[in-house]
């Protein structure tokens, strides 16, 4: 298990523009050879935006995005036609395949944190496809069968354990609260890196809320 810590992230955006990231993996100019992906995981980004800030349309190709909204209104808008309103609970993908643009806007009044994840497709192309999942519990898993992942949501009261999937490749993000891994305190921000994982539980030391990625195994780069 390798345990990655938040401050050990890399900062990015544009401050001046209501625009604060926090990139988990090498990303754009921090250029980090022995950190460029943990299986299908290329980026796992958290993104800050002021009311009125945001990133404006921009390209994406032979990716996998995945959003998770910490609070706050996530607005998104692509090149396909679909506009929709982001929020807490709920689960976004926008396969990006062969191509497509997007735009990620805080349009409400407050700020807005989110965790954007992209995968490595196993195969490069297709066609472009964009799904949101409303209300997502824990007791369901969301599948990306393109990149061989399974995204579980975990939501814990202090002492409260619950188990690790098992597998080759699993990722596991610390969205708030405080938790136990394997020995290994955890708290907003951090991640661990666990490979082979077997018999793995986490433990709510305060309330807490995981994004945990479990996959099936490597896969090559193919673009972002």
């Amino acid at each position: 298990m390798d345990v990655r810590r938040a401050v050990e992230r890399y900062s990015g955006g544009d401050p001046a523009a209501g625009i604060e990231s926090w990139h988990a993996f090498s990303f754009g100019p921090h250029y980090d050879p022995d950190n460029l992906r943990f299986g299908a995981v290329i980026a796992c980004n958290e993104e800050r935006l002021a009311p009125g800030a945001g990133f404006d349309e921009h390209p994406h190709s032979h990716t996998e995005i995945v959003t998770w909204v910490v609070e706050g209104e996530l607005t998104h808008r692509d090149s396909f036609g679909h506009e929709t309103t982001v929020r807490h609970g709920d689960v976004q993908r926008l396969s990006s395949a062969a191509g497509v643009r997007h735009v990620e806007r805080n349009d409400g009044p407050t700020p807005l944190t989110f965790v954007q994840m992209w995968l490595a497709p196993r195969e490069p192309g297709g066609d472009p496809a964009y799904e949101i999942v409303h209300g997502i519990a824990d007791s369901t898993p969301y599948a990306v069968p393109e990149a061989g992942a399974m995204l579980h949501v975990r939501r814990l009261g202090a002492g409260e354990r619950t188990a690790v999937p098992d597998g080759p490749y699993v990722y596991v993000h610390v969205v708030g609260g405080e938790v136990r891994l394997d020995g290994e305190e955890l708290g907003p921000g951090d991640a661990a890196r666990i490979t082979d994982a077997k018999d793995v539980e986490v433990v709510g030391v305060t309330e807490a809320e995981l994004l945990i990625w479990e996959m099936a195994g490597f896969t090559s780069p193919s673009g972002v």
